[in-house]
């Protein structure tokens, strides 16, 4: 009896120790199997753009593959048949589903098991975004997406075994939307940054926020601008922001001001560098100043930006005021207007002091307000969801500071024209020419106020009137000699170019019909996609868009399968425009967004601001492959 316990205990030391011995050789097996197999060489992640989600909304959604170095996952599509392509299927639960769901765009790479042909593959970490939605009536509480990703590894010499990993995404559902916060910031960040056009998407600000700057509570703060705050600094933030003003000045908006502020210095006597780098300094905190405030109205408000200073009565104003400067410079004052209006006007006159050039720069900004791109449209939504008029000033002051900086080089430089010899009839002449250009962009003005659809004009009557005077009517150099001879080609020079303008603008464009709830609808019903363009008379980048990018013959063409539907945005304040502006999210004009057959957008070929004709191509190509994709995956 006594040795009966101690065998029996050795007996299952030994049994346990050939389980473990079998269980350790299926581990080993399945483990090496495993490594095997593509599932070896990517690990899967899901994230959500927010930490709870309000009933009756979206929120956007990321499933993260992170791809060994050295190895490439074939891409939704894959070049060669034989390959597997990544696919991700969804199991929603009970009051969610998924609206969207958009791949990568995939990277070419070649490989010798294809004989070195280019093929279609992700590599490194690459996110597949997708946008839920949440029924109006769920219950608050937590609900589980569930799914699979399909994945093929390959590397420059072999391909792995196709692998299914699980995804899981945990989604809190709310009855408040004050309960969420934004999340994953950097991530949905960088879905706005490899886009074709950037815009807001629901979502993301990180936990940790900058020094400054609240973290953000809507979808506004997940674009790039958020990125910079959160990943870069508060001082990076600012640089990138006034790299992004300076940047503004390649949109046709800036045109009036380049030629009112060589106008304004070009006739103002300055002798020394340092004063005219001041009163230029000066000049540009003007711009900057009403800039800044327009944006920061903007944001807080959630109105059109600058659209506030566009009604027809500001744009007269501002066409009389360049009216008066211009007459100042033909030396049309012997009228003797009031002293305060000579001093404020006058920009040929000596009396204007430092508070003059701050008022001219406060005018010219408000040339700056139609400046609008994804840049501004990011800024503006991150402004507006910190709620802070404080911190918005001073980002759009920086933003304004970057637009204004080269009017910054030519106010200085133009104020040493002067110093030019003045001896002979030339400078009057020259005088004269800058009052020519102030006339045209009066005459521009006034076209936006009164007549906006023809406003363009002014353009080349500016140049043919102007060029008529200058070369061959204005009476100073007919003795002769060079300067006579300048005159003529001067004049011949602006009579040609506005010859080849009128031809310009005489060239078939886009025929746009009016937007309506109707047309958009039996749109929807005959399953066809639109494109919906949204406009302002008295926007002078749709101007631009229209007798530019929407003339182009391919752009024409490319936009022919859409319903093309023109909304029109002057009114910015009546019931109808704002309903449009947050039923489609239009922070400003132009705006220009794809839906496809269903009403749903296809939000990577959103254009805000001005674009040439090629950029607008690759949206349009864009929406395109995208209706391309959803029509072969519902077949």
């Amino acid at each position: 009896m006594f040795l009966a316990r101690p065998v029996l205990n050795g007996r299952l030391w030994m049994t346990g120790l050939a389980l473990i011995a079998i269980l350790g050789a299926f581990a080993t097996g399945a483990l090496a199997q495993q490594q095997g197999r593509s599932a070896a060489r990517v690990s899967v992640d899901a994230r959500l753009s927010r930490t709870a989600v309000p009933a009756g909304d979206t929120v956007r959604a990321a499933v993260v593959l992170e791809i060994d170095e050295g190895w490439h996952a074939n891409a939704h599509k894959p070049t060669l048949e034989y390959l597997i392509g990544t696919a991700l299927t969804t199991n929603t639960p009970e009051g969610v589903t998924v609206d969207t769901t958009e791949y990568p765009e995939p990277e070419m790479f070649s490989f010798s098991f294809a004989g070195n042909q280019k093929l279609a593959v992700y590599s490194g970490r690459t996110p597949i975004f997708l946008t839920l939605r949440i029924s109006p009536g769920l219950q608050p509480g937590r609900r589980v997406l569930k799914g699979s990703l399909r994945i093929q590894i390959c590397s420059d010499s072999v391909c792995l075994p196709p692998s299914t990993l699980p995804v899981t995404l945990p989604i809190e559902v709310t009855a408040d939307p004050s309960e969420g916060r934004p999340t994953n910031q950097a991530l949905f960040s960088e879905e706005d940054s490899d886009s074709l056009a950037s815009q807001p998407t629901p979502g993301s600000a990180p936990g940790a926020t900058t020094p400054g700057v609240k973290a953000g509570t809507n979808q506004a703060s997940t674009n790039q601008i958020a990125s910079m705050f959160d990943q870069r600094g508060l001082l990076l933030a600012y640089l990138g922001i006034f790299v992004i003003g300076l940047a503004l000045n390649l949109t046709p908006c800036v045109y009036p001001m380049m030629s009112v502020t060589v106008s304004l210095f070009g006739t103002q006597k300055e002798d020394r560098l340092a004063r005219s780098f001041g009163r230029a300094s000066i000049y540009v905190l003007g711009i900057a100043t009403m800039y800044s405030v327009l944006g920061t109205i903007a944001a807080v408000t959630g109105g059109l930006f600058g659209a506030a200073l566009q009604s027809p009565w500001v744009l007269g104003g501002i066409s009389a005021l360049l009216f008066g400067m211009a007459l100042g410079m033909f030396g049309a004052y012997e009228l003797q207007p009031p002293v305060w209006l000579r001093e404020r006007l006058s920009g040929a006159q000596q009396t204007s002091g430092l508070a003059g050039v701050y008022l001219s720069g406060l005018v010219v900004g408000v040339f700056a307000a139609p400046c609008i791109g994804p840049p501004t449209v990011a800024l503006l939504a991150f402004v507006g969801s910190q709620g802070d008029p404080i911190f918005g000033l001073s980002a759009f002051t920086v933003m304004g500071l970057g637009l204004g900086a080269p009017y910054l080089v030519l106010g200085t430089f133009g104020g040493l024209l002067n110093r030019l010899p003045s001896s002979g009839v030339w400078m009057m002449w020259v005088k004269k020419l800058f009052g020519v250009v102030m006339v045209g962009a009066a005459l521009f003005y006034l076209g936006l106020a009164v007549v906006p659809d023809y406003a363009i004009y002014a353009v080349p009557a500016t140049l043919a009137g102007g060029g008529l005077y200058l070369g061959f009517l204005e009476p100073s150099g007919r003795s002769g000699g060079w300067f006579r001879r300048v005159k003529w080609a001067v004049g011949a020079a602006a009579l040609v170019g506005s010859i080849a303008i009128v031809q310009i603008l005489q060239e078939p464009s886009i025929e746009w019909q009016p937007y309506s709830d109707d047309a958009l609808t039996q749109a929807q019903q005959a399953s066809r996609p639109a494109l919906l363009y949204f406009s302002a008379d008295w926007c002078v980048p749709c101007i631009e868009l229209d007798r530019t990018t929407f003339t182009d013959d391919e752009v024409i063409g490319a936009t022919s399968n859409f319903v093309r539907l023109k909304a029109d945005l002057t009114r910015y304040g009546s019931p109808e425009a704002k309903a449009l502006r947050e039923r489609f999210n239009v922070a400003g004009v132009p705006t220009l967004v794809f839906l496809d057959g269903s009403g749903k957008e296809i939000t990577q070929s959103r254009t805000v601001g001005y674009v040439g004709s090629n950029s607008f191509l690759k949206r349009v190509h864009a929406a395109e492959r995208t209706l391309s994709d959803s029509a072969q995956t519902s077949n």
